[in-house]
């Protein structure tokens, strides 16, 4: 008797030869029907080989690629479970930069769109494809695109496009903060970057998973946005999902197909300048009577971040008033005082600086700094809430948890004594930055209280 077997054929996403090539292009032009593919190129998205016993000699490689998915899958689902390790370290103890955080949505459903031009009043443009001339970007500046849809909260669509043109899924999210020319999907944006180990991710990069057998069941991407532990388990995502786009502690690579994440970087990277970015050059490098190209630099990534005002000419490399100036600000904007802000650089600033981290500059007028502006960010004190507490510092916190979206146990309320529901409200919150055990509690720390007020 004569039995069929079928193996499916998934083009490599690195490999040059026609035949790959001739498949990727094949699966870009082949969305499911349901979401607007054709029929004809919907059947096309998969080659089957069909092999029969008839007049066949089996050869070892072929019982090898038989064998390979379940090896491939026990591999993976141990990858996921190392990869999805939780935090050792007390996170009230950490000082990261994460703000506006929503409820996780550990397993998303990412239906997307082809590739295709902007729209909306965004700039039109032709659909993109990989002999377009990359835009020239650099990591402070894809973070700082990124950061304005969080602050938008732009709602997740497949269907709508946002203001700058871009649609408003996974894809189209990255494709905005790389400025690619034309919104992308999960299957071409690699296209645009290369391949990169995951210890080597630094601000600015992608993390991808593309699932080409339905590249809608859980093909989706996110923006690495800076490791949150030391241990590497965890980092700062930047994601467009349900409901809208959010920024927030993620296990590394994402909360389900963990192993199937590939790392990429953009292509056409720059750091602004010839300086590098990566090391801290040393306090000596700033100050009175000093001018090299790393005060340039300095100067740059200043007015990137909203100190553009303390220049009225420049940046430039000899070291200025304005220098010190924007530099005390962007310190005071992270919450430090005293010699932590006193307009010389250090590895911290020069860190946030260089990897689009931190808190931005305020615009003059609106407060110095975190704090200064927004006296509820300030922790009160880990006794304000315990049974029985009843107090307006309590009121403040429910209505903050309402604002995030974690008020789902109150039942009436929030208001100024303690309950049950406050605990439950603040342990979901808690559990969305990825913290276990005893640093989800249920009961607000400083770091807690720092995050929900950011």
């Amino acid at each position: 008797m004569t039995v069929p077997a079928f193996e499916e054929y998934v083009p490599a996403s690195d490999c040059t030869c026609a035949g790959c090539a001739a498949q990727r292009r094949t699966a870009a032009g082949a969305l499911p029907v349901r979401y607007g593919g054709h029929p004809a190129a919907h059947g096309a998205r998969r080659a089957l080989v069909l092999v029969t016993a008839a007049g066949v000699v089996l050869s070892t490689g072929v019982a090898e690629a038989a064998r390979a998915p379940g090896g491939r899958a026990a591999e993976a689902t141990g990858a996921a479970r190392t990869d999805e390790a939780t935090m050792s370290v007390d996170p009230e103890t950490l000082a990261d930069e994460d703000d506006p955080l929503a409820p996780v949505d550990r397993d998303p459903d990412s239906p997307q769109g082809g590739p295709g031009p902007l729209r909306g009043t965004g700039a039109s443009g032709p659909p993109s494809s990989t002999g377009t001339t990359l835009r020239k970007t650099s990591r402070a500046a894809i973070i700082n695109r990124a950061k304005k849809w969080v602050s938008a909260q732009v709602p997740y669509s497949m269907n709508k496009y946002w203001s700058d043109g871009y649609r408003q899924d996974c894809s189209g999210y990255v494709s905005m903060a790389w400025n690619l020319p034309g919104n992308e999907w999960t299957g071409s944006l690699a296209t645009y970057g290369k391949k990169i180990a995951r210890a080597k991710l630094q601000p600015g990069d992608i993390l991808l998973f593309h699932n080409p057998a339905d590249p809608t069941k859980g093909s989706h991407v996110t923006i690495f946005g800076g490791w949150t532990n030391s241990t590497h388990t965890h980092y700062t995502a930047y994601e467009q999902t349900k409901p809208h786009t959010r920024k927030q502690t993620t296990p590394m690579a994402y909360w389900t197909n963990s192993a199937k994440y590939v790392a990429y970087r953009y292509k056409s990277l720059s750091s602004d300048s010839g300086v590098s970015t990566k090391a801290f050059p040393g306090a000596g490098k700033f100050g009175t009577g000093v001018s090299n190209t790393y005060v340039t630099q300095l100067g740059k990534m200043l007015a990137d971040r909203g100190g553009k005002r303390f220049y009225k000419v420049g940046p430039g490399p000899g070291w200025g008033d304005a220098d010190r100036r924007a530099t005390r600000a962007f310190q005071q904007a992270q919450g430090w005082k005293g010699k932590e802000a006193d307009g010389i650089p250090g590895p911290d600033t020069w860190h946030r600086l260089a990897n689009g981290t931190g808190r931005d500059i305020p615009a003059a007028g609106s407060g110095s700094g975190r704090g200064d502006s927004n006296p509820a960010s300030k922790f009160p004190g880990r006794g304000y809430f315990r049974p029985g507490r009843s107090n307006g510092h309590v009121d403040r916190l429910g209505k903050q948890l309402v604002k995030k979206g974690y008020g789902k146990h109150y039942q009436s309320g929030p208001g100024t004594r303690w309950t049950e529901a406050d605990r439950r409200n603040v342990e979901a919150f808690q559990r969305a930055q990825g913290w276990r055990g005893g640093a989800a509690d249920g009961y607000p720390g400083p770091e807690t209280w720092r995050r929900l007020f950011a």
